[in-house]
């Protein structure tokens, strides 16, 4: 029995599918059984079991004769009352509390390219804390650095007011370069590690097989939509407009480095295939086009 954590959310639900495919048994800690999410995980075939990483009793019985646990759980996609501090950091605590008090044998956790326990961002500080956890601890874990998801920022940033027909806002010049990764290859790395006894006590960073910038995120989906695509540059620290202020931050951020890694290897040996940008671009405007969009 594998235990997962976040399984209603994207990746979680990718992992999910992707482990019941292979005939794994799958229980799925949810707050809401009553979710679409969770009764959608049910018809796949998952098991559910009530719980909160914020709640360690129900921790304690969820992991109850559990071979191993992934989990993919962060507070970004919760909200209130759900903070960095209660679900990332002491939340992610709790469960590895949980984990070696049930004497699981595996753990990967999916954190974050550039996770650190001194990072200066909240977020990356929790995720460092918890790789820290786990080193210091009797787990067999494997941690997951990804850099960040092709299906999230870049398409909150840029697909969507491209598909909209609206104006796209870069911070700075956009030519920082990132080996972005699509949240299926992620699932599909999370569900060959946790096999592999190659993979325990390994910190693996995932990105997509090429590394690039806002402007050829920006450049594809022109090419794709065959339409010019209205953009506009600020600078950063700059407000964006209709965009949380972590986002603002985290694209500053972004302008200060690069993060251009070769996953080759890795992707070898783990069976992954990786998404190009065009291909997760040309996806996505085919998509948007069955919804209507020109």
């Amino acid at each position: 029995m594998i235990l997962l954590i976040g399984g209603t959310g994207q990746l979680g639900g990718l992992i999910a599918r992707r482990l019941l495919l292979r005939g794994e048994e799958v229980r799925v800690l949810v707050r809401d059984p009553s979710a679409p999410a969770a009764r959608a995980l049910v018809e796949a075939g998952a098991r559910l079991v009530p719980g909160d990483l914020t709640d360690p009793a129900s921790l304690r019985a969820a992991c109850e004769s559990v071979q191993g646990i992934i989990t993919t759980a962060n507070s970004m996609s919760r909200g209130l009352p759900d903070t960095i501090d209660s679900v990332d950091q002491h939340g992610n605590a709790n469960l590895i509390d949980a984990a070696t008090g049930a004497g699981v044998g595996r753990f990967v956790f999916i954190s974050a390219l550039g996770a650190d326990p001194h990072h200066p961002m909240p977020l990356l500080q929790a995720k460092g804390e918890t790789e820290q956890r786990l080193r210091q601890g009797t787990l067999d874990w494997t941690v997951l650095q990804p850099d960040f998801y092709m299906d999230m920022l870049p398409m909150a940033v840029i697909g969507a007011p491209a598909l909209s027909g609206g104006t796209v806002t870069l911070v700075g010049e956009g030519r920082r370069r990132h080996s972005i990764i699509a949240m299926k290859d992620v699932a599909g790395y999370a569900v060959a590690a946790f096999a592999r006894p190659e993979s325990i006590g390994r910190v693996l960073r995932l990105g997509g097989p090429e590394a690039v910038s806002w402007r050829d995120v920006l450049d594809s989906f022109e090419r794709h939509l065959g339409r010019e695509v209205p953009v506009r540059f600020v600078a950063p620290g700059q407000p964006l407009p209709g965009q949380p202020e972590m986002v603002s931050g985290l694209l500053a951020l972004l302008e200060t480095y690069d993060s251009a890694l070769d996953t080759r290897a890795l992707a070898r040996s783990h069976g992954v295939v990786p998404t190009t940008l065009d291909g997760f671009v040309r996806g996505a405007v085919e998509a948007a086009r069955g919804h209507g969009v020109r």
